[in-house]
């Protein structure tokens, strides 16, 4: 078994650990840490690398665990998001074949995070045709006995994770860009996406 935190998108390094694995554990009863993966994720635009963000309601001061945490919707960040991702991927080869069911991802307007973050599990499941069953933590694993990726939900520079280059929209503008969104890999690459993942390296 295999122990994650549900992310939002998830980069492509976390799903190189879903596929290769038998049976996922979400953690939901962690404390909620700002500035991961957990309510961001990154894509690829004519500019470069950008950053898609989920606001969150928070009170200063007070920790909120995972499972807890509610979406802020007082901005308009979901059209945001959705104007953002179709400008980027529009021209890409498998966007309109994804675009109604992301949309419609956006439009429900969840109200927990660990709620919006599972459904877009399950659209890139759907997206993989694969059915690898999850469930969710009941208690917080300070050590695990299967295998723990949780660490993978930490945006950092350090996570230098070595992955195969893929077709992307700029690559005429810039340098492939390693381990963004899922989302990329499935625009770009649709039904080849499962064997890209699965030919990656694994554990890490």
């Amino acid at each position: 078994m295999t122990l994650l935190h549900p992310t939002f998108f998830s980069p492509i390094i976390q799903y190189v650990g879903i596929v290769q694995s038998a049976q996922i554990l979400f953690e939901v009863e962690d404390n909620f840490q700002k500035q991961t993966y957990r309510n961001r994720c990154y894509i690829n635009t004519a500019n470069g690398k950008y950053l898609l963000n989920v606001p969150f309601q928070h009170t200063k001061g007070i920790k909120q665990k995972t499972k807890d945490v509610k979406i802020d919707y007082k901005d308009n960040w979901v059209d945001l998001h959705l104007k953002t991702l179709k400008t980027a991927y529009n021209s890409s080869p498998f966007f309109e074949f994804y675009v109604d069911d992301l949309t419609a991802i956006y439009k429900k307007k969840f109200t927990y995070l660990l709620d919006l973050n599972l459904k877009t599990h399950q659209f890139v499941m759907d997206a993989l045709q694969l059915e690898i069953p999850f469930s969710k933590t009941n208690e917080y694993y300070k050590e695990f006995e299967g295998l723990d990726l949780r660490h993978l939900v930490n945006d950092s520079k350090n996570n230098d994770f070595k992955l195969d280059s893929y077709f992307q929209v700029f690559d005429q503008n810039h340098k492939f860009i390693p381990n963004l969104s899922i989302l990329d890999l499935i625009f770009n690459e649709g039904p080849t996406s499962e064997s890209y993942l699965n030919n990656q390296k694994f554990p890490f």
